[in-house]
């Protein structure tokens, strides 16, 4: 199919992501989403998402791709990061190149790492609403040059409306509480976890390409992908999901 024009394509994007008032609404896939919509609207190399708890601890809740996710998860563990930064002053933290004496002062072990992996620059935008903030959005670009003021604001559009649709859908949920659900989500993030490496050695391939077959599964079947992590856990998944093509 050809590609949409970038109107069209921003249109969707906006749209996916107001539209989270539906039966068993999957928190995680949805913030895969903004993710994934990021990346293909942004200059951007790759994206992440940390959320947080209600008691204020900030949790790996999404990536674009696998390299991203290890390096939230390191910046979890780190108490260190842009995303760390965004979430406790709940603002923006602007571009940020990587490979300078200042970011490894701000980030001694954040910083390297991420140059490490292919990466130039980051900034980060609050997940929030009014004065509500959820979390933070990670963006990182892999080359020379800052991301332009006006991908910034394209950037925090894009996490303010998806903020706008957790919040929503946590307002007209009649069955959960606010921490109830942060807690569903966190466990559909294990569970997915579990399945990605689970299918990568069934496909004799790797996490990050299981995790796309398991997405795009999910979306063609219009099924949730934490169910479609459960079945693949249970053995009860599609064989066209479970086996490799070449088998």
């Amino acid at each position: 199919m050809p590609e949409l024009p970038r109107e069209e394509q921003l249109a969707a994007a906006f749209v996916d992501l107001a539209d989270t008032l539906v039966r068993d609404f999957d928190v995680i896939g949805f913030l895969h989403t903004l993710a994934e919509h990021c990346v293909a609207l942004l200059d951007v190399a790759a994206a992440g998402v940390l959320l947080a708890t209600p008691g204020g601890q900030l949790v790996d809740a999404a990536a674009s791709d696998e390299r991203t996710r290890r390096l939230e998860l390191a910046s979890i563990e780190w108490d260190e990061g842009p995303c760390r930064d965004c979430f406790k002053t709940r603002g923006q933290v602007p571009d940020v190149p990587l490979a300078t004496q200042a970011a490894e002062m701000r980030w001694p072990r954040f910083a390297p790492r991420a140059v490490e992996v292919g990466f130039t620059s980051v900034v980060a935008a609050p997940l929030r609403l009014h004065d509500q903030v959820i979390g933070a959005l990670n963006l990182f670009r892999d080359r020379p040059g800052p991301l332009g003021d006006s991908q910034l604001r394209l950037g925090q559009a894009l996490a303010d409306t998806a903020t706008i649709g957790v919040l929503q859908q946590r307002a007209v949920s009649e069955q959960m509480t606010v921490t109830t659900q942060l807690q569903a989500a966190l466990d559909s993030r294990v569970i997915i976890e579990q399945a990605k490496g689970y299918l990568a050695n069934r496909r004799e391939t790797d996490v990050e390409e299981a995790f796309t077959l398991m997405r795009r599964y999910a979306r063609d079947h219009q099924t949730r992908l934490t169910d479609i992590a459960r079945q693949v856990l249970q053995g009860t998944a599609d064989a066209s999901l479970l086996t490799r093509r070449d088998r």
